[in-house]
C-alpha cells in the first residue's frame, strides 16, 4: 500500500541553524498518525512546510503519488491539507457559517451570498459529525473545543483529505477530548489522513496506529503504535533512558504546614478541608471547571473567600490578599504561565527576581548584579537552557518557561507551593525535569499542592489525592489506593459515571 502523503529528505535552514537535517513523513489515508518529540525537535518547522507557510531547502514532495511544492498555504489548502491549531483561528463577530465559508460563499443567481445554501452546507457537515451546533450561532462564547469542531468543519467543507492536528487536547476537558476523539475517528473510517501532534502519551496510545519520532530536526523512528511501550517511546524522543520518570518519593513528615478550613465562594467552591504536610504532594484531581484553579487562586489571595479559615504552620493568617500570602510562605505558579506566570517581553532575569525585588534592592534602588545573580542561582539550580539570562522570556521553550516561572517563586523561598498544570504544553523530557523538581522541593521540607488533569502524572507523583466535583470534594485517595477509574468515577457528576461506562 502507498502513502497517501509521502515527505523525504527534507532540509530547511534559518540562517546557520538546520531546523531540519533530513526529515520524512509518510501518511496512509485513513490512519492517524502521531508525530512526535521534544520541543524543538523540528515538528512545527515539518508542519509548516507541509502547510505552506515555510518551504523546504530541499525535499522530496508527494500526495496521492504527484509531485508538490507549496510556496504560499493557499497552495497546501488546494492540494487537500487543512491545519486544526491548539488555539483556533475564528472570527468571533462572525457565525459560524460565515467563519466556514470565508472568502468563498456560494452565490445565488443575482451575484448575491446564498445564505440557504451556505447554512444547509454547514448543518450537512454538522450531522455527519453527529455535532449539534447551528450554523447561525456566533462564534463568540463558543468553547474552545466546539470552535476546534468549527475549524474541523471548515476542513470538510475544503474536502481535506489530511488533517493536521496540533495539540487540540491541550485545553480541553475529558468529555471534550472524548468527543474530539470521536470525530477523529469517524473521519479516519472516512478515509481521512490524520497527523496528530501531543504530548499526551495516553492520546497516542489509545487513539493512533502509527508513530513518526524526530529528533533534532531529524527522522529517528518510524513505528506501529501497538509495538513500542512508553519506555521505548520516551527513549527514541530524546535519545536517552530516563531514570525514575515519577522519582522516587521519600515519607512526608508529620508537620502540618497548610491547613484549610471550610473554605467557600459562592457559586464555585464550597466547604474546602484539607491539610498538606510538610514534603507531601497532594494533587487536586477533577474536570475542567471543577473549581481545582479557583481553590489555589483562593489560597493565594487573587480570588477572595466568602467562608473559609487558611493556616500556615498553625497561624491563622489573612486571606484575600496575595502579599500577605507571599509573606507567610505561599506561592502560586498559575495554570497558563504564558498570560499569567511570565512577562514574556522582560529579560529571563528579570522574570525570575521580580518576586524578590523588594528584598534584594536597598532604599528602593537595586544593587548592580544583585538581579542578575538571583536569577543565575536559581537557573543552575533548575538546570535551565538558555542563550543568556538577559533574552527575552519569549526565546524559551515551554520546559524553560516553566522553569521560569518556578524559580520566580521558589526565590521567595516558600513553605507552600501551589502549582497548577504543572506540565501542560511541555515535552516528555521536560516534564521528567519538573517532576524531579517537585519531588526535590518536597524532601526538602515544602508543601505542594498540585493541580492537574493528566491522570498518570497525579497517579505518578501525588502523595493523596482529592477529587474535585462541581466545587466539592467528592473523595479522597491514599497513594496505595489510586487508579484512573477511581478518580474518574469521582471526578463525573453523579450518574454520569455510569452512562460513560455503559456507553
Amino acid at each position: 500500500m502507498t502513502p497517501y502523503l509521502m515527505l523525504t529528505n527534507t532540509h530547511k535552514s534559518f540562517g546557520a541553524i538546520k531546523a531540519l537535517r533530513g526529515a520524512s513523513l509518510n501518511l496512509y489515508a485513513g490512519e492517524v498518525h502521531a508525530l512526535l518529540g521534544e520541543n524543538g525537535a523540528g515538528k512545527s518547522t515539518l508542519v509548516k512546510i507541509l502547510a505552506g507557510v515555510h518551504q523546504a531547502d530541499k525535499a522530496c514532495f508527494e500526495i496521492d503519488g504527484k509531485p508538490q511544492k507549496f510556496y504560499a498555504p493557499l497552495d497546501a489548502r488546494k492540494a487537500g491539507i487543512a491545519i486544526i491549531y491548539q488555539e483556533p483561528t475564528l472570527f468571533p463577530d462572525l457565525n459560524i457559517a460565515e467563519n466556514i465559508f470565508m472568502g468563498r460563499q456560494p452565490k445565488g443567481a443575482l451575484g448575491n451570498i446564498d445564505y440557504s445554501k451556505m447554512n444547509q452546507e454547514v448543518r450537512s457537515i454538522m450531522q455527519r459529525l453527529e455535532v449539534n451546533l447551528s450554523p447561525q450561532t456566533k462564534v463568540d462564547g463558543l468553547s474552545i473545543a466546539d470552535q476546534q469542531v468549527i475549524e474541523i468543519a471548515k476542513a470538510l467543507s475544503l474536502n481535506a483529505k489530511i488533517l493536521i492536528m496540533d495539540e487540540p487536547t491541550a485545553a480541553l476537558s475529558l468529555h471534550e477530548v472524548e468527543r474530539l476523539f470521536v470525530i477523529v475517528r469517524q473521519l479516519r473510517l472516512e478515509g481521512v489522513a490524520i497527523l496528530l501532534i501531543t504530548h499526551r502519551l495516553e492520546e497516542v496510545f489509545a487513539e493512533t496506529t502509527r508513530i513518526t519520532i524526530m529528533r533534532d530536526g531529524a527522522f529517528i523512528s518510524e513505528a506501529a503504535t501497538q509495538d513500542l511501550t512508553t519506555d521505548a517511546l520516551i527513549k527514541l524522543m530524546v535519545g536517552r533512558d530516563l531514570e525514575d520518570y515519577y522519582p522516587e518519593r521519600v515519607t512526608p513528615s508529620d508537620v502540618i504546614c497548610l491547613e484549610v478550613n471550610n473554605l467557600s465562594r459562592q457559586g464555585i467552591f464550597k466547604d474546602i478541608n484539607f491539610q498538606v504536610k510538610a514534603g507531601e504532594i497532594l494533587a487536586l484531581a477533577g474536570l475542567v471547571g471543577s473549581g481545582r484553579s479557583e481553590i489555589v487562586r483562593a489560597i493565594f489571595g487573587i480570588d477572595h473567600l466568602d467562608t473559609g479559615e487558611i493556616y500556615i504552620d498553625g497561624v491563622k493568617i489573612y486571606t484575600g490578599d496575595v502579599q500577605k500570602a507571599m509573606e507567610y510562605g505561599i506561592a502560586l505558579v498559575p495554570e497558563d504561565r504564558r498570560q499569567q506566570g511570565l512577562a514574556l517581553d522582560l529579560s529571563i532575569d528579570r522574570n525570575i527576581g521580580i518576586t524578590v525585588l523588594s528584598r534584594i534592592s536597598k532604599y528602593g534602588f537595586m544593587p548592580s548584579n544583585v538581579e542578575y545573580l538571583t536569577a543565575n542561582d536559581w537557573a543552575k539550580k533548575l538546570q535551565l537552557k538558555s542563550n543568556a539570562l538577559t533574552d527575552a522570556a519569549s526565546t524559551l521553550s515551554g520546559g524553560n518557561q516553566q522553569k521560569v516561572v518556578l524559580g520566580k517563586w521558589l526565590a521567595t523561598a516558600p513553605k507552600v507551593l501551589l502549582i497548577d498544570e504543572p506540565t501542560r504544553g511541555i515535552d516528555v523530557g521536560a516534564k521528567a525535569e519538573v517532576y524531579k523538581i517537585m519531588a526535590d522541593l518536597a524532601q526538602n521540607g515544602i508543601a505542594i499542592v498540585m493541580v492537574s488533569s493528566e491522570l498518570p502524572e497525579v497517579i505518578g507523583m501525588a502523595d493523596r489525592v482529592l477529587v474535585i466535583c462541581e466545587g466539592q470534594i467528592q473523595a479522597q485517595l491514599a497513594k496505595d489506593e489510586l487508579s484512573e477509574a477511581r478518580i474518574l468515577e469521582a471526578a463525573l457528576p453523579k450518574g454520569h459515571y455510569h452512562k460513560e461506562s455503559q456507553a
